[in-house]
C-alpha cells in the first residue's frame, strides 16, 4: 500500500472518534497497560485529532485517566 492510501482525513478521524473512545474503554476494561494502550491504532488516532484539533478532542492521557477514575468507581 503506498502512504497516499494509508493517509486518513481528519473528517474520517472525527467520524469515528466515538468507536476510538469505546476500543480505548474496552482496553481499560481489559486491565491492559498504559504503555500497551499507548501502542495501539486507537491511541495514535485520538493523539492526531487532539493534535490538530485540541479545543475540539482531550488529548488520550486526559480520556485514560479520566475512564481509569471512572472504571474504579465501577469496581468499587
Amino acid at each position: 500500500m503506498s502512504p497516499q492510501e494509508a493517509r486518513i482525513t481528519i473528517g474520517e478521524l472525527e467520524a469515528n472518534y466515538q468507536l476510538y473512545c469505546k476500543a480505548l474503554k474496552m482496553l481499560i476494561a481489559e486491565k491492559r497497560t498504559l504503555n500497551k494502550i499507548q501502542r495501539t491504532v486507537c491511541w495514535g488516532r485520538l493523539e492526531t485529532l487532539h493534535h490538530c484539533l485540541p479545543k475540539h478532542y482531550k488529548s488520550p492521557q486526559y480520556l485514560y485517566a479520566q475512564l481509569t477514575r471512572e472504571e474504579k468507581k465501577v469496581a468499587t
